[in-house]
């Protein structure tokens, strides 16, 4: 499917090379239930707030501060707005694959109806992630504290489902460090913004980092997102420079004049290009043995600690024997350390040309190959 045809009908078209990249300018409720239950692997959303403002904004100096004053956030009440949530968490949650995942963004104003309605409909949450701005808009009224964060709510379709999570990805993005979940990232600005008329194009248009951080995070390339709430398209631009598939819909007919701009002049990503750091949970299990079968290690030799404190020596059948026990290479470590559990890849080292490396490495070696 090209960009701008419908999502309608039989639903999209997965098979084949060809990504779907889809803008569909329609409404989200009648939209989505045209498309096939279990066809997307993640649907992120960042729906109408519901900010209930009262009155113009102003400035210290009276200029006027640009919010959102759009139609598409006002509701009659929180009746209104629960029962419209209602409806398109649970026509995202038909739709998602049974590993697929949601994430939808929202504020104070919102985002505690949205997780209460999420997990009334099954979907099990994962994480809440909190979006620190580093350059967030102040409180001009000086009645509140400053609004400087968003808050991201994570979930599995259910509770048992076997949902993508690609932290070795998200930990190298961190350089080497777990990823939290908070994210401390400026918010929308500068070129990325779209203008329109001099002004901003849309209130709460979000930045490509945040974006990108989320679909790294729990998709992997040519699988496909939905964004119900498409604005002016940064899922979809983000998603194309990642090689995965997009479906976004959008009722305002200009925004999607502005998405369908934005994403002619975004370039794909090229499949070469697209790969990240693999989770270890997805790469093949090589028992210890397997690196004595191929006779990278030999029976009877040595492996010692990082300190070369303990030694212990292999046995043609995978086991090691060290201080009167034997057993695997992590029983036998936790042994030496008096611990009750160790990671034997990491704590033994063998010997080449008088220097100790980790047999981990050897255990890379075998699934190279095995790749």
């Amino acid at each position: 499917m090209a960009a701008g045809e419908s999502g309608r009908g039989n639903g999209p078209a997965f098979g084949g090379d060809a990504l779907v990249e889809t803008i569909v300018h329609g409404d989200c409720l009648a939209e989505m239930a045209g498309l096939s239950p279990g066809s997307i692997d993640m649907v992120f959303a960042d729906p109408p707030y519901n900010l209930q403002l009262e009155g113009e904004l102003r400035r210290p100096n009276h200029s006027p501060v640009a919010g959102v004053e759009e139609a598409w956030d006002r509701f009659a009440d929180f009746a209104t707005y629960d029962a419209f949530s209602r409806a398109w968490l649970g026509a995202a949650r038909r739709l998602l694959k049974d590993d697929g995942t949601l994430w939808v963004i929202g504020t104070y104003h919102n985002i505690f109806r949205l997780g209460a309605i999420v997990q009334d409909l099954g979907f099990w949450i994962l994480n809440d992630v909190v979006w620190r701005k580093t350059n967030p808009m102040p409180n001009f009224r000086g009645r509140r504290f400053a609004n400087a964060h968003e808050t991201l709510i994570w979930c599995a379709r259910g509770r048992d489902s076997r949902y993508r999570f690609n932290y070795d990805a998200l930990k190298a993005l961190n350089e080497g460090l777990q990823m939290r979940s908070d994210w401390l990232l400026p918010v929308c600005g500068g070129p990325e913004r779209l203008k329109r008329a001099g002004r901003k194009a849309h209130p709460t248009q979000k930045p490509a980092a945040l974006l990108h951080r989320v679909i790294v995070s729990a998709t992997a390339p040519g699988e496909v997102i939905l964004d119900p709430f498409f604005g002016t398209g940064t899922t979809g631009a983000v998603a194309k420079r990642l090689g995965r598939g997009f479906i976004g819909i959008e009722r305002d007919e200009g925004y999607v004049a502005l998405a369908r701009e934005r994403l002619a002049a975004t370039p794909r990503g090229s499949s070469p290009d697209l790969a990240i750091t693999p989770t270890r949970r997805a790469e093949p299990r090589v028992p210890f043995g397997v690196l004595v079968e191929r006779g990278l290690l030999q029976p009877g030799e040595l492996l010692f600690d990082q300190a070369g404190r303990h030694a212990a020596k292999v046995r043609p059948d995978g086991s090691l024997v060290a201080d009167g026990v034997t057993g695997s290479i992590h029983r036998v470590a936790a042994h030496l350390q008096h611990l009750p559990a160790c990671n034997g890849w990491t704590y033994w080292h063998f010997e080449r040309q008088g220097r100790l490396a980790p047999i981990d490495l050897l255990r890379q070696k075998v699934r190279a190959e095995l790749h």
